[in-house]
């Protein structure tokens, strides 16, 4: 028997194919290695060139593809213009760690269009001054962009268990925040109607390793992340997308590697990131807290002995807690972000041997460990791709 729709008008159904093929395009350009030609999208999405012209047409208009310049034509015809994602559309990213303050804009591309980082200590803030800082490095960033540009929203970044479906941190140790309504404090220092995601940085972090841009995948598919800073978060990513519970999990930094270790800031005692965090390697080497993580890895690369014990402490540290999580999450791939990611050359070593000797699946699929380094604040890079999914999801809602 044939099943038709009831009380849905032809137009209706109409506009939400629209919809759907608009998002199918767009995201086939953007998770392109190079640019596309109208008839490359045909052949990639299965909808007839007349389509997917009509449709490319639209996104160009709107400013969500753009063209650039043709190739050299190699044979007959009328060389095909190249599509790329647009440039005006981006979005904002903010981070708040007990170790610097950020804001960052992001394009469909996934460049950087403007940014202003701030490193100082944060730890048991008054999240009011803070955030207010932070406030004011986004309207500095925000100033700079140009009148034809188009920021769809903003996503904030902070350390901790977040609940980000009500737009609440419900405890940051590091920063000595609990139950604090972040983008409240923030708001005021954006432009009127912009709307202001939350989410856990290590989460947020560990999406600029599913993503290389927005909507392209990453070379990384299925891996336990760590974000290191003055403390560890950690997420897992698999098949390309961050899992986990909006915020509530990942809590990597304050799983705990030796019971009768000191007392932490979380309540704990011998938490991750009292051995393998910044502050505690820079610590344990004798360096001062503002020692750049380079020095500490030319230290240790130059047998210096503190500096070598310090990252010895470290990895086993590491080995011990991302066993346990190897072994519960089947994921043999680590990567480290951060300040880890600065030493995952002298730390890798030792820490995949660890890991070999406590994972019960080493013995088939010997885990691995990456360091990803990159520009700081990585989870404001995340929380941008994070706003820019959605025009992704829905390209129609920027095209009216």
């Amino acid at each position: 028997m044939t099943q038709r729709l009831t009380g849905v008008s032809s137009s209706a159904r109409q506009s939400t194919v629209r919809t759907a093929n608009l998002g199918l395009v767009l995201r086939t350009v953007c998770a392109a290695e190079g640019p596309l030609s109208r008839a490359d999208i045909a052949g990639l999405t299965g909808v007839t060139r007349a389509t997917a012209a009509r449709l490319a047409d639209e996104l160009v208009a709107g400013g969500l593809l753009d063209e650039v310049e043709r190739e050299a034509p190699h044979g007959r015809g009328r060389p095909a213009t190249p599509l790329v994602p647009g440039a005006r559309f981006s979005a904002l990213g903010l981070q708040a760690d007990a170790g610097l303050l950020a804001a960052r804009v992001l394009d469909l591309r996934g460049r950087v269009v403007a940014e202003r980082v701030e490193h100082g200590d944060h730890r048991d803030s008054d999240p009011t001054a803070t955030l207010a800082a932070l406030g004011a490095l986004a309207t500095d960033v925000l100033t700079g962009l140009p009148d034809d540009h188009h920021l769809v929203g903003a996503g904030l970044a902070l350390p901790g268990v977040v609940d980000a479906e009500a737009g609440v941190l419900l405890r940051a140790p590091n920063l000595g925040w609990s139950d604090l309504r972040a983008a409240d404090l923030i708001t005021p220092s954006l432009p009127a109607g912009l709307d202001l995601g939350l989410g856990n940085e290590a989460d947020l972090a560990a999406r600029t390793v599913a993503e290389e841009a927005p909507g392209r995948p990453g070379h990384h598919r299925d891996v336990v992340y760590l974000s290191g800073q003055i403390g560890i978060g950690g997420a897992v990513v698999l098949g390309g997308r961050v899992t986990g519970s909006s915020g509530w999990a990942g809590e990597v930094g304050h799983v705990c590697v030796d019971p009768a270790g000191p007392a932490c800031s979380c309540g704990s005692t011998g938490c991750l990131e009292l051995y393998a965090g910044r502050h505690a390697l820079l610590r344990a080497a004798g360096l001062p807290l503002e020692t750049p993580p380079g020095d500490l890895a030319r230290l240790a690369a130059a047998g210096e002995p503190a500096a070598v014990a310090a990252l010895d402490t470290g990895a086993w540290a590491l080995g011990v807690a991302l066993a346990g999580v190897v072994n519960v999450v089947g994921i043999p791939t680590v990567v480290l972000g951060g300040h880890l990611a600065e030493l995952a050359d002298l730390l890798r070593p030792a820490l995949e041997q660890h890991l070999t000797d406590r994972v019960l699946s080493a013995r088939w699929r010997r885990p691995r460990v990456v360091g990803v380094p990159g520009p700081p604040a990585a989870g404001a890079s995340g929380a941008a791709l994070q706003v820019l999914a959605d025009v992704l999801a829905d390209p129609a809602r920027q095209l009216g």
